[in-house]
């Protein structure tokens, strides 16, 4: 099976401090995978691995195949990355936003294609032309999703996305992954949230100091069982 996201013994040192421990991992095609554990544990310190802000100690990441650290231009072309705070121009609206990022991985397009992609990610159509600065934290993870489709992502990387959202924005953000892992995107999140984990899911991995402790299919568990797995490891 070709794998759109893998780490081979991934291992990061900071001064004083062990972040990732040997890290293994792999994620197929309309996969999602969902990290869950305190922080400090080495969530964001993974993602961050994966879009090459940081270099690993020693190991590797792969984005599509290709080494992450030998190919951090390369790579932003198949990922997209969605922060606990999306970051877009608060003076710009949204169209001109995702017109903007749009542009910046290399595609043009029309008005009208722009403001499908916000309408298909959720966002009303009168929003589009608001300055985003008015928007809800929700509306900007809307506009996140819209950019990574309009720019054909195939890995969307999610650090804390549904952090601070309220329950109807957070089961449509839920809705928008399902939706795009039917397209055959990979998708890794770090989150805090188990019943989240749980709801989207297709696997779920606990971290705790750096390392990768226990993986299951979410299928196999409910979420009280969930909650009991991740509570024995945090104890």
């Amino acid at each position: 099976m070709s794998y759109l996201l893998e780490a081979r013994e991934l291992r990061k040192q900071y001064p004083g401090k062990l972040a990732l421990r040997g890290l293994n991992l792999q994620i197929a095609p309309g996969e999602i995978f969902c990290l869950l554990g305190q922080n400090g544990a080495g969530k964001s310190t993974t993602i961050n691995l994966f879009l090459g802000f940081v270099e690993p100690t020693s190991g590797a990441a792969f984005v599509n195949g290709l080494e992450v650290a030998k190919n951090v231009l390369e790579i932003k072309k198949h990922l997209a990355y969605i922060p606990e705070n999306v970051m877009l121009y608060p003076h710009l609206t949204g169209l001109e936003n995702l017109a903007l990022f749009s542009s910046l991985a290399g595609f043009q397009y029309a008005d009208q294609e722009l403001l499908d992609y916000l309408t298909d990610a959720g966002l009303p159509p009168e929003a589009a032309r608001r300055r985003v600065g008015t928007y809800s934290k929700g509306m900007r993870q809307k506009v996140g999703i819209a950019i990574a489709v309009a720019k054909h992502a195939q890995v969307l990387l999610l650090d804390e996305p549904t952090s601070g959202l309220d329950p109807k924005a957070s089961n449509e953000f839920s809705e928008l992954l399902r939706r795009l892992s039917g397209q055959g995107t990979a998708v890794l999140m770090a989150t805090h949230d188990i019943f989240r984990a749980k709801e989207v899911g297709t696997r779920v991995g606990i971290m705790r100091e750096g390392e990768l402790v226990d993986v299951r299919p979410t299928a196999t568990l409910n979420a009280q069982e969930l909650e009991q797995l991740y509570l024995t490891y945090m104890n």
